[in-house]
């Protein structure tokens, strides 16, 4: 083996027998009461605490993401708990392993779309509506889904989108990137002649953004979001349990037809009606 050995080495924190030290700042004296957890995540991803209007916008972003109801996160969150009630801590990281490209994670694949696009907001770039027009009509020939756009519930407007952009817009984070932003939903639903609105991790990858924020961090902000929704959910199965009942129902509708039949899944195969919807 050859070669010097690398330096081990770390900026974030440090501790003694005494005192913790976190970018700088003495943990008990300066940050503990003293600033919200939004602020404390905010000074792990950048390295120094915001300022005022960065503490709004970006408490915002994660108020956002912390609920939206029973969903695969929380679902998965729920089922854990029915079946190892005591680990709290595998419950919750079960919903964050299911933030990805589809729910939560697309923060990361909205900053990364629009921060390529445009590497420096400031210069000369092309016409902000003919690089929507571009990135739209390429998406389009490759078959690649647009991240940050539509919604399976909020039709025709996602309600948070708005509101996110009117914060931005009041905390001086309203630019280049949330214009580019609104001009790839517009081109996309007159392509695809179907409401897609900009939904909320669409709205929160272009605020990021605006913001400076490494696209890489937008899907960090989503699971440190999530995880305190999950937590409620835990909490919630644990004193009224709602897990079982879906397993059990699943359990009985899927295999309906099939139980007691043994044999080839093609030998036994029974048309399912197509439930309604509600």
């Amino acid at each position: 083996m050859t070669g010097a050995t690398p330096v081990l080495r770390t900026d974030i924190a440090w501790s003694t027998p005494e005192q913790i030290g976190v970018f700088g700042h003495d943990l008990v004296r300066d940050l503990i009461g003293r600033v919200n957890l939004g602020d404390m995540g905010f000074l792990e991803i950048t390295g120094r605490l915001p300022d005022a209007r960065e503490s709004v916008m970006f408490n915002a972003l994660l108020v956002t993401l912390v609920e939206h109801g029973i969903v695969p996160s929380t679902l998965a969150t729920r089922m854990t708990v029915a079946g190892a009630p005591e680990a709290m801590q595998a419950a919750v990281a079960a919903g964050l392993l299911g933030l990805g490209s589809v729910f939560v994670g697309s923060t990361e694949g909205t900053a990364k779309l629009l921060s390529e696009a445009l590497p420096d907001p400031h210069a000369e770039a092309p016409a902000l509506r003919e690089l929507a027009a571009r990135i739209v009509d390429e998406h389009r020939a490759a078959r690649r889904i647009l991240p940050g756009l539509g919604h399976p519930i909020h039709k025709p407007i996602d309600p948070r989108t708005p509101r996110l952009f009117a914060i931005a817009k009041r905390q001086g984070f309203g630019g280049r990137y949330i214009e580019l932003m609104k001009l790839i939903a517009r081109r996309a639903e007159r392509v695809h002649a179907r409401p897609l609105p900009i939904n909320a991790t669409g709205a929160i990858g272009a605020i990021a953004c605006e913001m400076g924020l490494p696209w890489q961090a937008c899907r960090g902000i989503g699971v440190m979001a999530r995880a305190v929704g999950l937590v409620g959910h835990a909490l919630e199965e644990l004193r009224q349990p709602l897990a079982t009942t879906v397993w059990h129902r699943t359990e009985a509708e899927a295999t309906e037809g099939r139980r007691g039949r043994l044999g080839s899944p093609a030998a036994t195969a029974t048309k399912t009606k197509t439930p309604r919807r509600r």
